[in-house]
């Protein structure tokens, strides 16, 4: 039997004491890799029509393990990826002043609106009596 055979190609050379440090760069933290719901999708999609074979080039290609196809397509099935992406960062302080102070505002802007509809309203239903009774609206007047 054979045995399967790394897609990796060993190192011919191993790094000399001539080389420089600046040729063998380690970086410094890994970080970890953070994927779209977009992605996550494309990859499901694109997998459910593929044999398993061609699965494990598309893995292979993308640098994914199967345990993310797994672990998405559950979270598809269950529906627990949200429609929208996760924010990130510091939720916002509802008690910092400039906070209280936007709330107050988006509370007086709704209820300005809703006086302003109601105006409106009424506007609208003083020109129907008008042109009903025959008298002449603030429009007509010189």
């Amino acid at each position: 039997m054979k045995s399967a055979v790394s897609a990796v190609p060993p190192l011919s050379v191993a790094p000399g004491p001539t080389d420089s440090v600046a040729s063998i760069e380690v970086p410094g933290k890994a970080t970890r890799r953070r994927f779209t719901l977009a992605y996550k999708r494309r990859i499901v999609t694109l997998a459910k029509g593929l044999a398993s074979g061609e699965i494990g080039a598309l893995l292979r290609r993308e640098g994914l393990y199967s345990s993310h196809l797994t672990n998405w397509r559950q979270q598809l099935a269950a529906a627990d990826l949200k429609v929208a992406e996760p924010k990130r960062g510091r939720k916002p302080d509802p008690t910092r002043p400039d906070r209280i102070k936007l709330d107050r505002l988006q509370r007086e802007n709704v209820r300005l609106q809703k006086r302003l509809m109601q105006a409106e309203a009424i506007i609208d239903a003083q020109k129907k009596l008008c042109a009903l009774l025959g008298l002449p609206s603030s429009e007509e007047l010189p």
